[in-house]
């Protein structure tokens, strides 16, 4: 049986007009963020309580089997499911060839980890990480149906359905954490929360799109398919060994309880590149798509993003690293204050991670995954040999390996990807620039106020409250003084408003 949405038979190939086409991606943007930043706001209503329930070990044991997790979720076939957004036109039997290929991937990915898991808990010398990861498995069986409808509606730039799905399956997972955790399950709690959200949204997603579809396991003729995934494929393996081998080096060298620490210090730190960065890439890859013809509006737009995020990140990271002590005091406790020098450091370097990760929609847009491809081999090569050097000077010399990293792979990020866009290393500078000097100004002041109310010895939650509203005045205030171009731009985003000299705006 094949059940197809009309909207699936071909939504990427109409011609529209530029403001409709700037309609659609803003409201696809606002759908996406939106959905986004409301399921953060209950899952970490959650999370705050689960983080004071569990202890650091339990964190630390599902950071391990994370690792295992991430290595085998590259090859889960979601590449190649991507090549149906680039692709001009899409016809039925691709969408059938495409979940034929996610089914096989990802029962072939559960097997190996069932089966693989002991070998996993004697590298850690943690009997519990193999049960953990075997009922783990389950989420795999889950991502073809979550994978394919998704694809196909960042296709049509259609967020709306899918933004309501993921609410539902962030009250599932929150739900069933705080249930968990309640009843004392301890790490399980980590473990059944991702399947009860991974099922919703499975479930969810198919209902909604209404993509019932039989597979196809005929895979003749998916060249490009194949072509496009594999380069996406390897790009997400480079940038898996990047962003784990942290962990995974540290799991055999330190213990549970310093590791948990870090892990969630690391997961503090990477919020916002973590959880609102990709939405938007999800919105800027098909957006991407359909002007790869007109290199002016390219270039522009992808200025115009680098500009506004940093707007948002730089204040974000910096503020973070001075109000890291108390935070973490106010909001998890005091068992968890040993994770504060990790948020410092490790923020600053996300300043510039949070740029670089804004090329790869692009230049997969442009038909060239092979630089996003060499772009995360670099950061593969530069990432473990700098978290093998800091390692010598135990989990605080990690963090700092990351702020040595990060700027060197912006830079080498650009290099590659400068000439397909158009672009140069001071055109990336100057649109960081509005984001980053304000930013670092208010951190400034900000962190002699903490230093000042710490002395004079008041409550945590009162100098988080000060600090907080504080630096959020002055840096507002900076941007108005020094960079009020920047802000109006921001706001005329915001207000959906378009100058009148600006021919290339999508």
């Amino acid at each position: 049986m094949v059940s197809e949405s009309a909207e699936f038979k071909d939504s990427g190939t109409g011609k529209e007009s530029r403001d409709a086409f700037g309609r659609r991606v803003r409201s696809a943007v606002i759908w996406r963020s939106g959905s986004q930043i409301l399921a953060q706001l209950i899952t970490w209503s959650v999370t705050l309580i689960v983080i004071r329930l569990l202890d650091p070990a339990d964190y630390g044991l599902f950071a391990m089997t994370q690792v295992i997790l991430s290595f085998l979720t590259f090859l889960n076939g979601w590449g190649f499911a991507s090549a149906l957004v680039q692709s001009d036109s899409v016809d039925p039997f691709r969408i059938r060839q495409a979940f034929g290929l996610l089914l096989l991937l990802n029962a072939a990915l559960a097997a190996i980890q069932f089966f693989g898991a002991p070998l996993a808990a004697a590298y850690y010398g943690q009997p519990r990480v193999a049960e953990l990861l075997r009922v783990q498995a389950l989420l795999y069986f889950a991502t073809p149906f979550i994978a394919l409808p998704q694809v196909m509606m960042s296709r049509a730039l259609d967020f709306r359905r899918l933004a309501l799905v993921n609410l539902l399956a962030a009250l599932a997972g929150a739900g069933t954490a705080l249930g968990c955790a309640l009843a004392g399950y301890g790490v399980w709690t980590l473990i059944y929360a991702p399947i009860a959200l991974f099922w919703t949204r499975a479930i969810g997603f198919t209902i909604a799109v209404r993509l019932l579809v039989w597979p196809s396991f005929d895979f003749r003729g998916c060249g490009q398919i194949i072509g496009f995934g594999s380069a996406i494929l390897f790009a997400q393996l480079f940038w898996l060994v990047q962003s784990q081998s942290d962990v995974f080096i540290a799991g055999g060298r330190f213990d549970a309880h310093s590791l948990g620490l870090y892990a969630e210090a690391l997961f503090l730190a990477q919020i916002f590149m973590a959880k609102f960065v990709p939405p938007l890439n999800e919105v800027a890859f098909p957006a991407y798509s359909r002007i790869k013809d007109d290199p002016a509006a390219v270039r522009w737009n992808f200025l115009k993003a680098v500009r506004l995020l940093m707007l948002v990140a730089a204040p974000f990271y910096c503020g973070l690293t001075v109000v890291a002590a108390p935070m973490v005091e106010t909001m998890f406790g005091l068992k968890w204050l040993g994770m504060v020098p990790y948020i410092q450091i490790i923020s600053l370097a996300l300043m510039p991670m949070t740029a670089q990760i804004l090329f790869a929609p692009l230049t997969n847009a442009l038909g060239k995954p092979s630089i996003a491809m060499f772009a995360a081999l670099g950061g593969a090569i530069l990432f473990p040999t700098a978290f093998l050097t800091g390692a010598h000077w135990g989990l605080i010399g990690m963090a700092w390996a990351w702020l040595i990293a990060a700027p060197l792979l912006l830079i080498l990020t650009a290099r590659l990807s400068a000439p397909l866009i158009g672009v140069s290393l001071a055109d990336i500078g100057r649109a960081m620039l509005p984001g980053v000097a304000p930013a670092l100004v208010m951190a400034v002041a900000v962190g002699f106020g903490e230093e000042t109310l710490t002395r004079l010895g008041w409550a945590a939650p009162v100098r988080l409250a000060l600090l907080a509203g504080s630096g959020a005045i002055l840096y507002g205030a900076l941007l108005w003084f020094l960079e009020r171009a920047a802000l109006l731009e921001a706001i005329r985003v915001v207000t959906h408003r378009q100058p009148a000299a600006d021919p290339t705006a999508a």
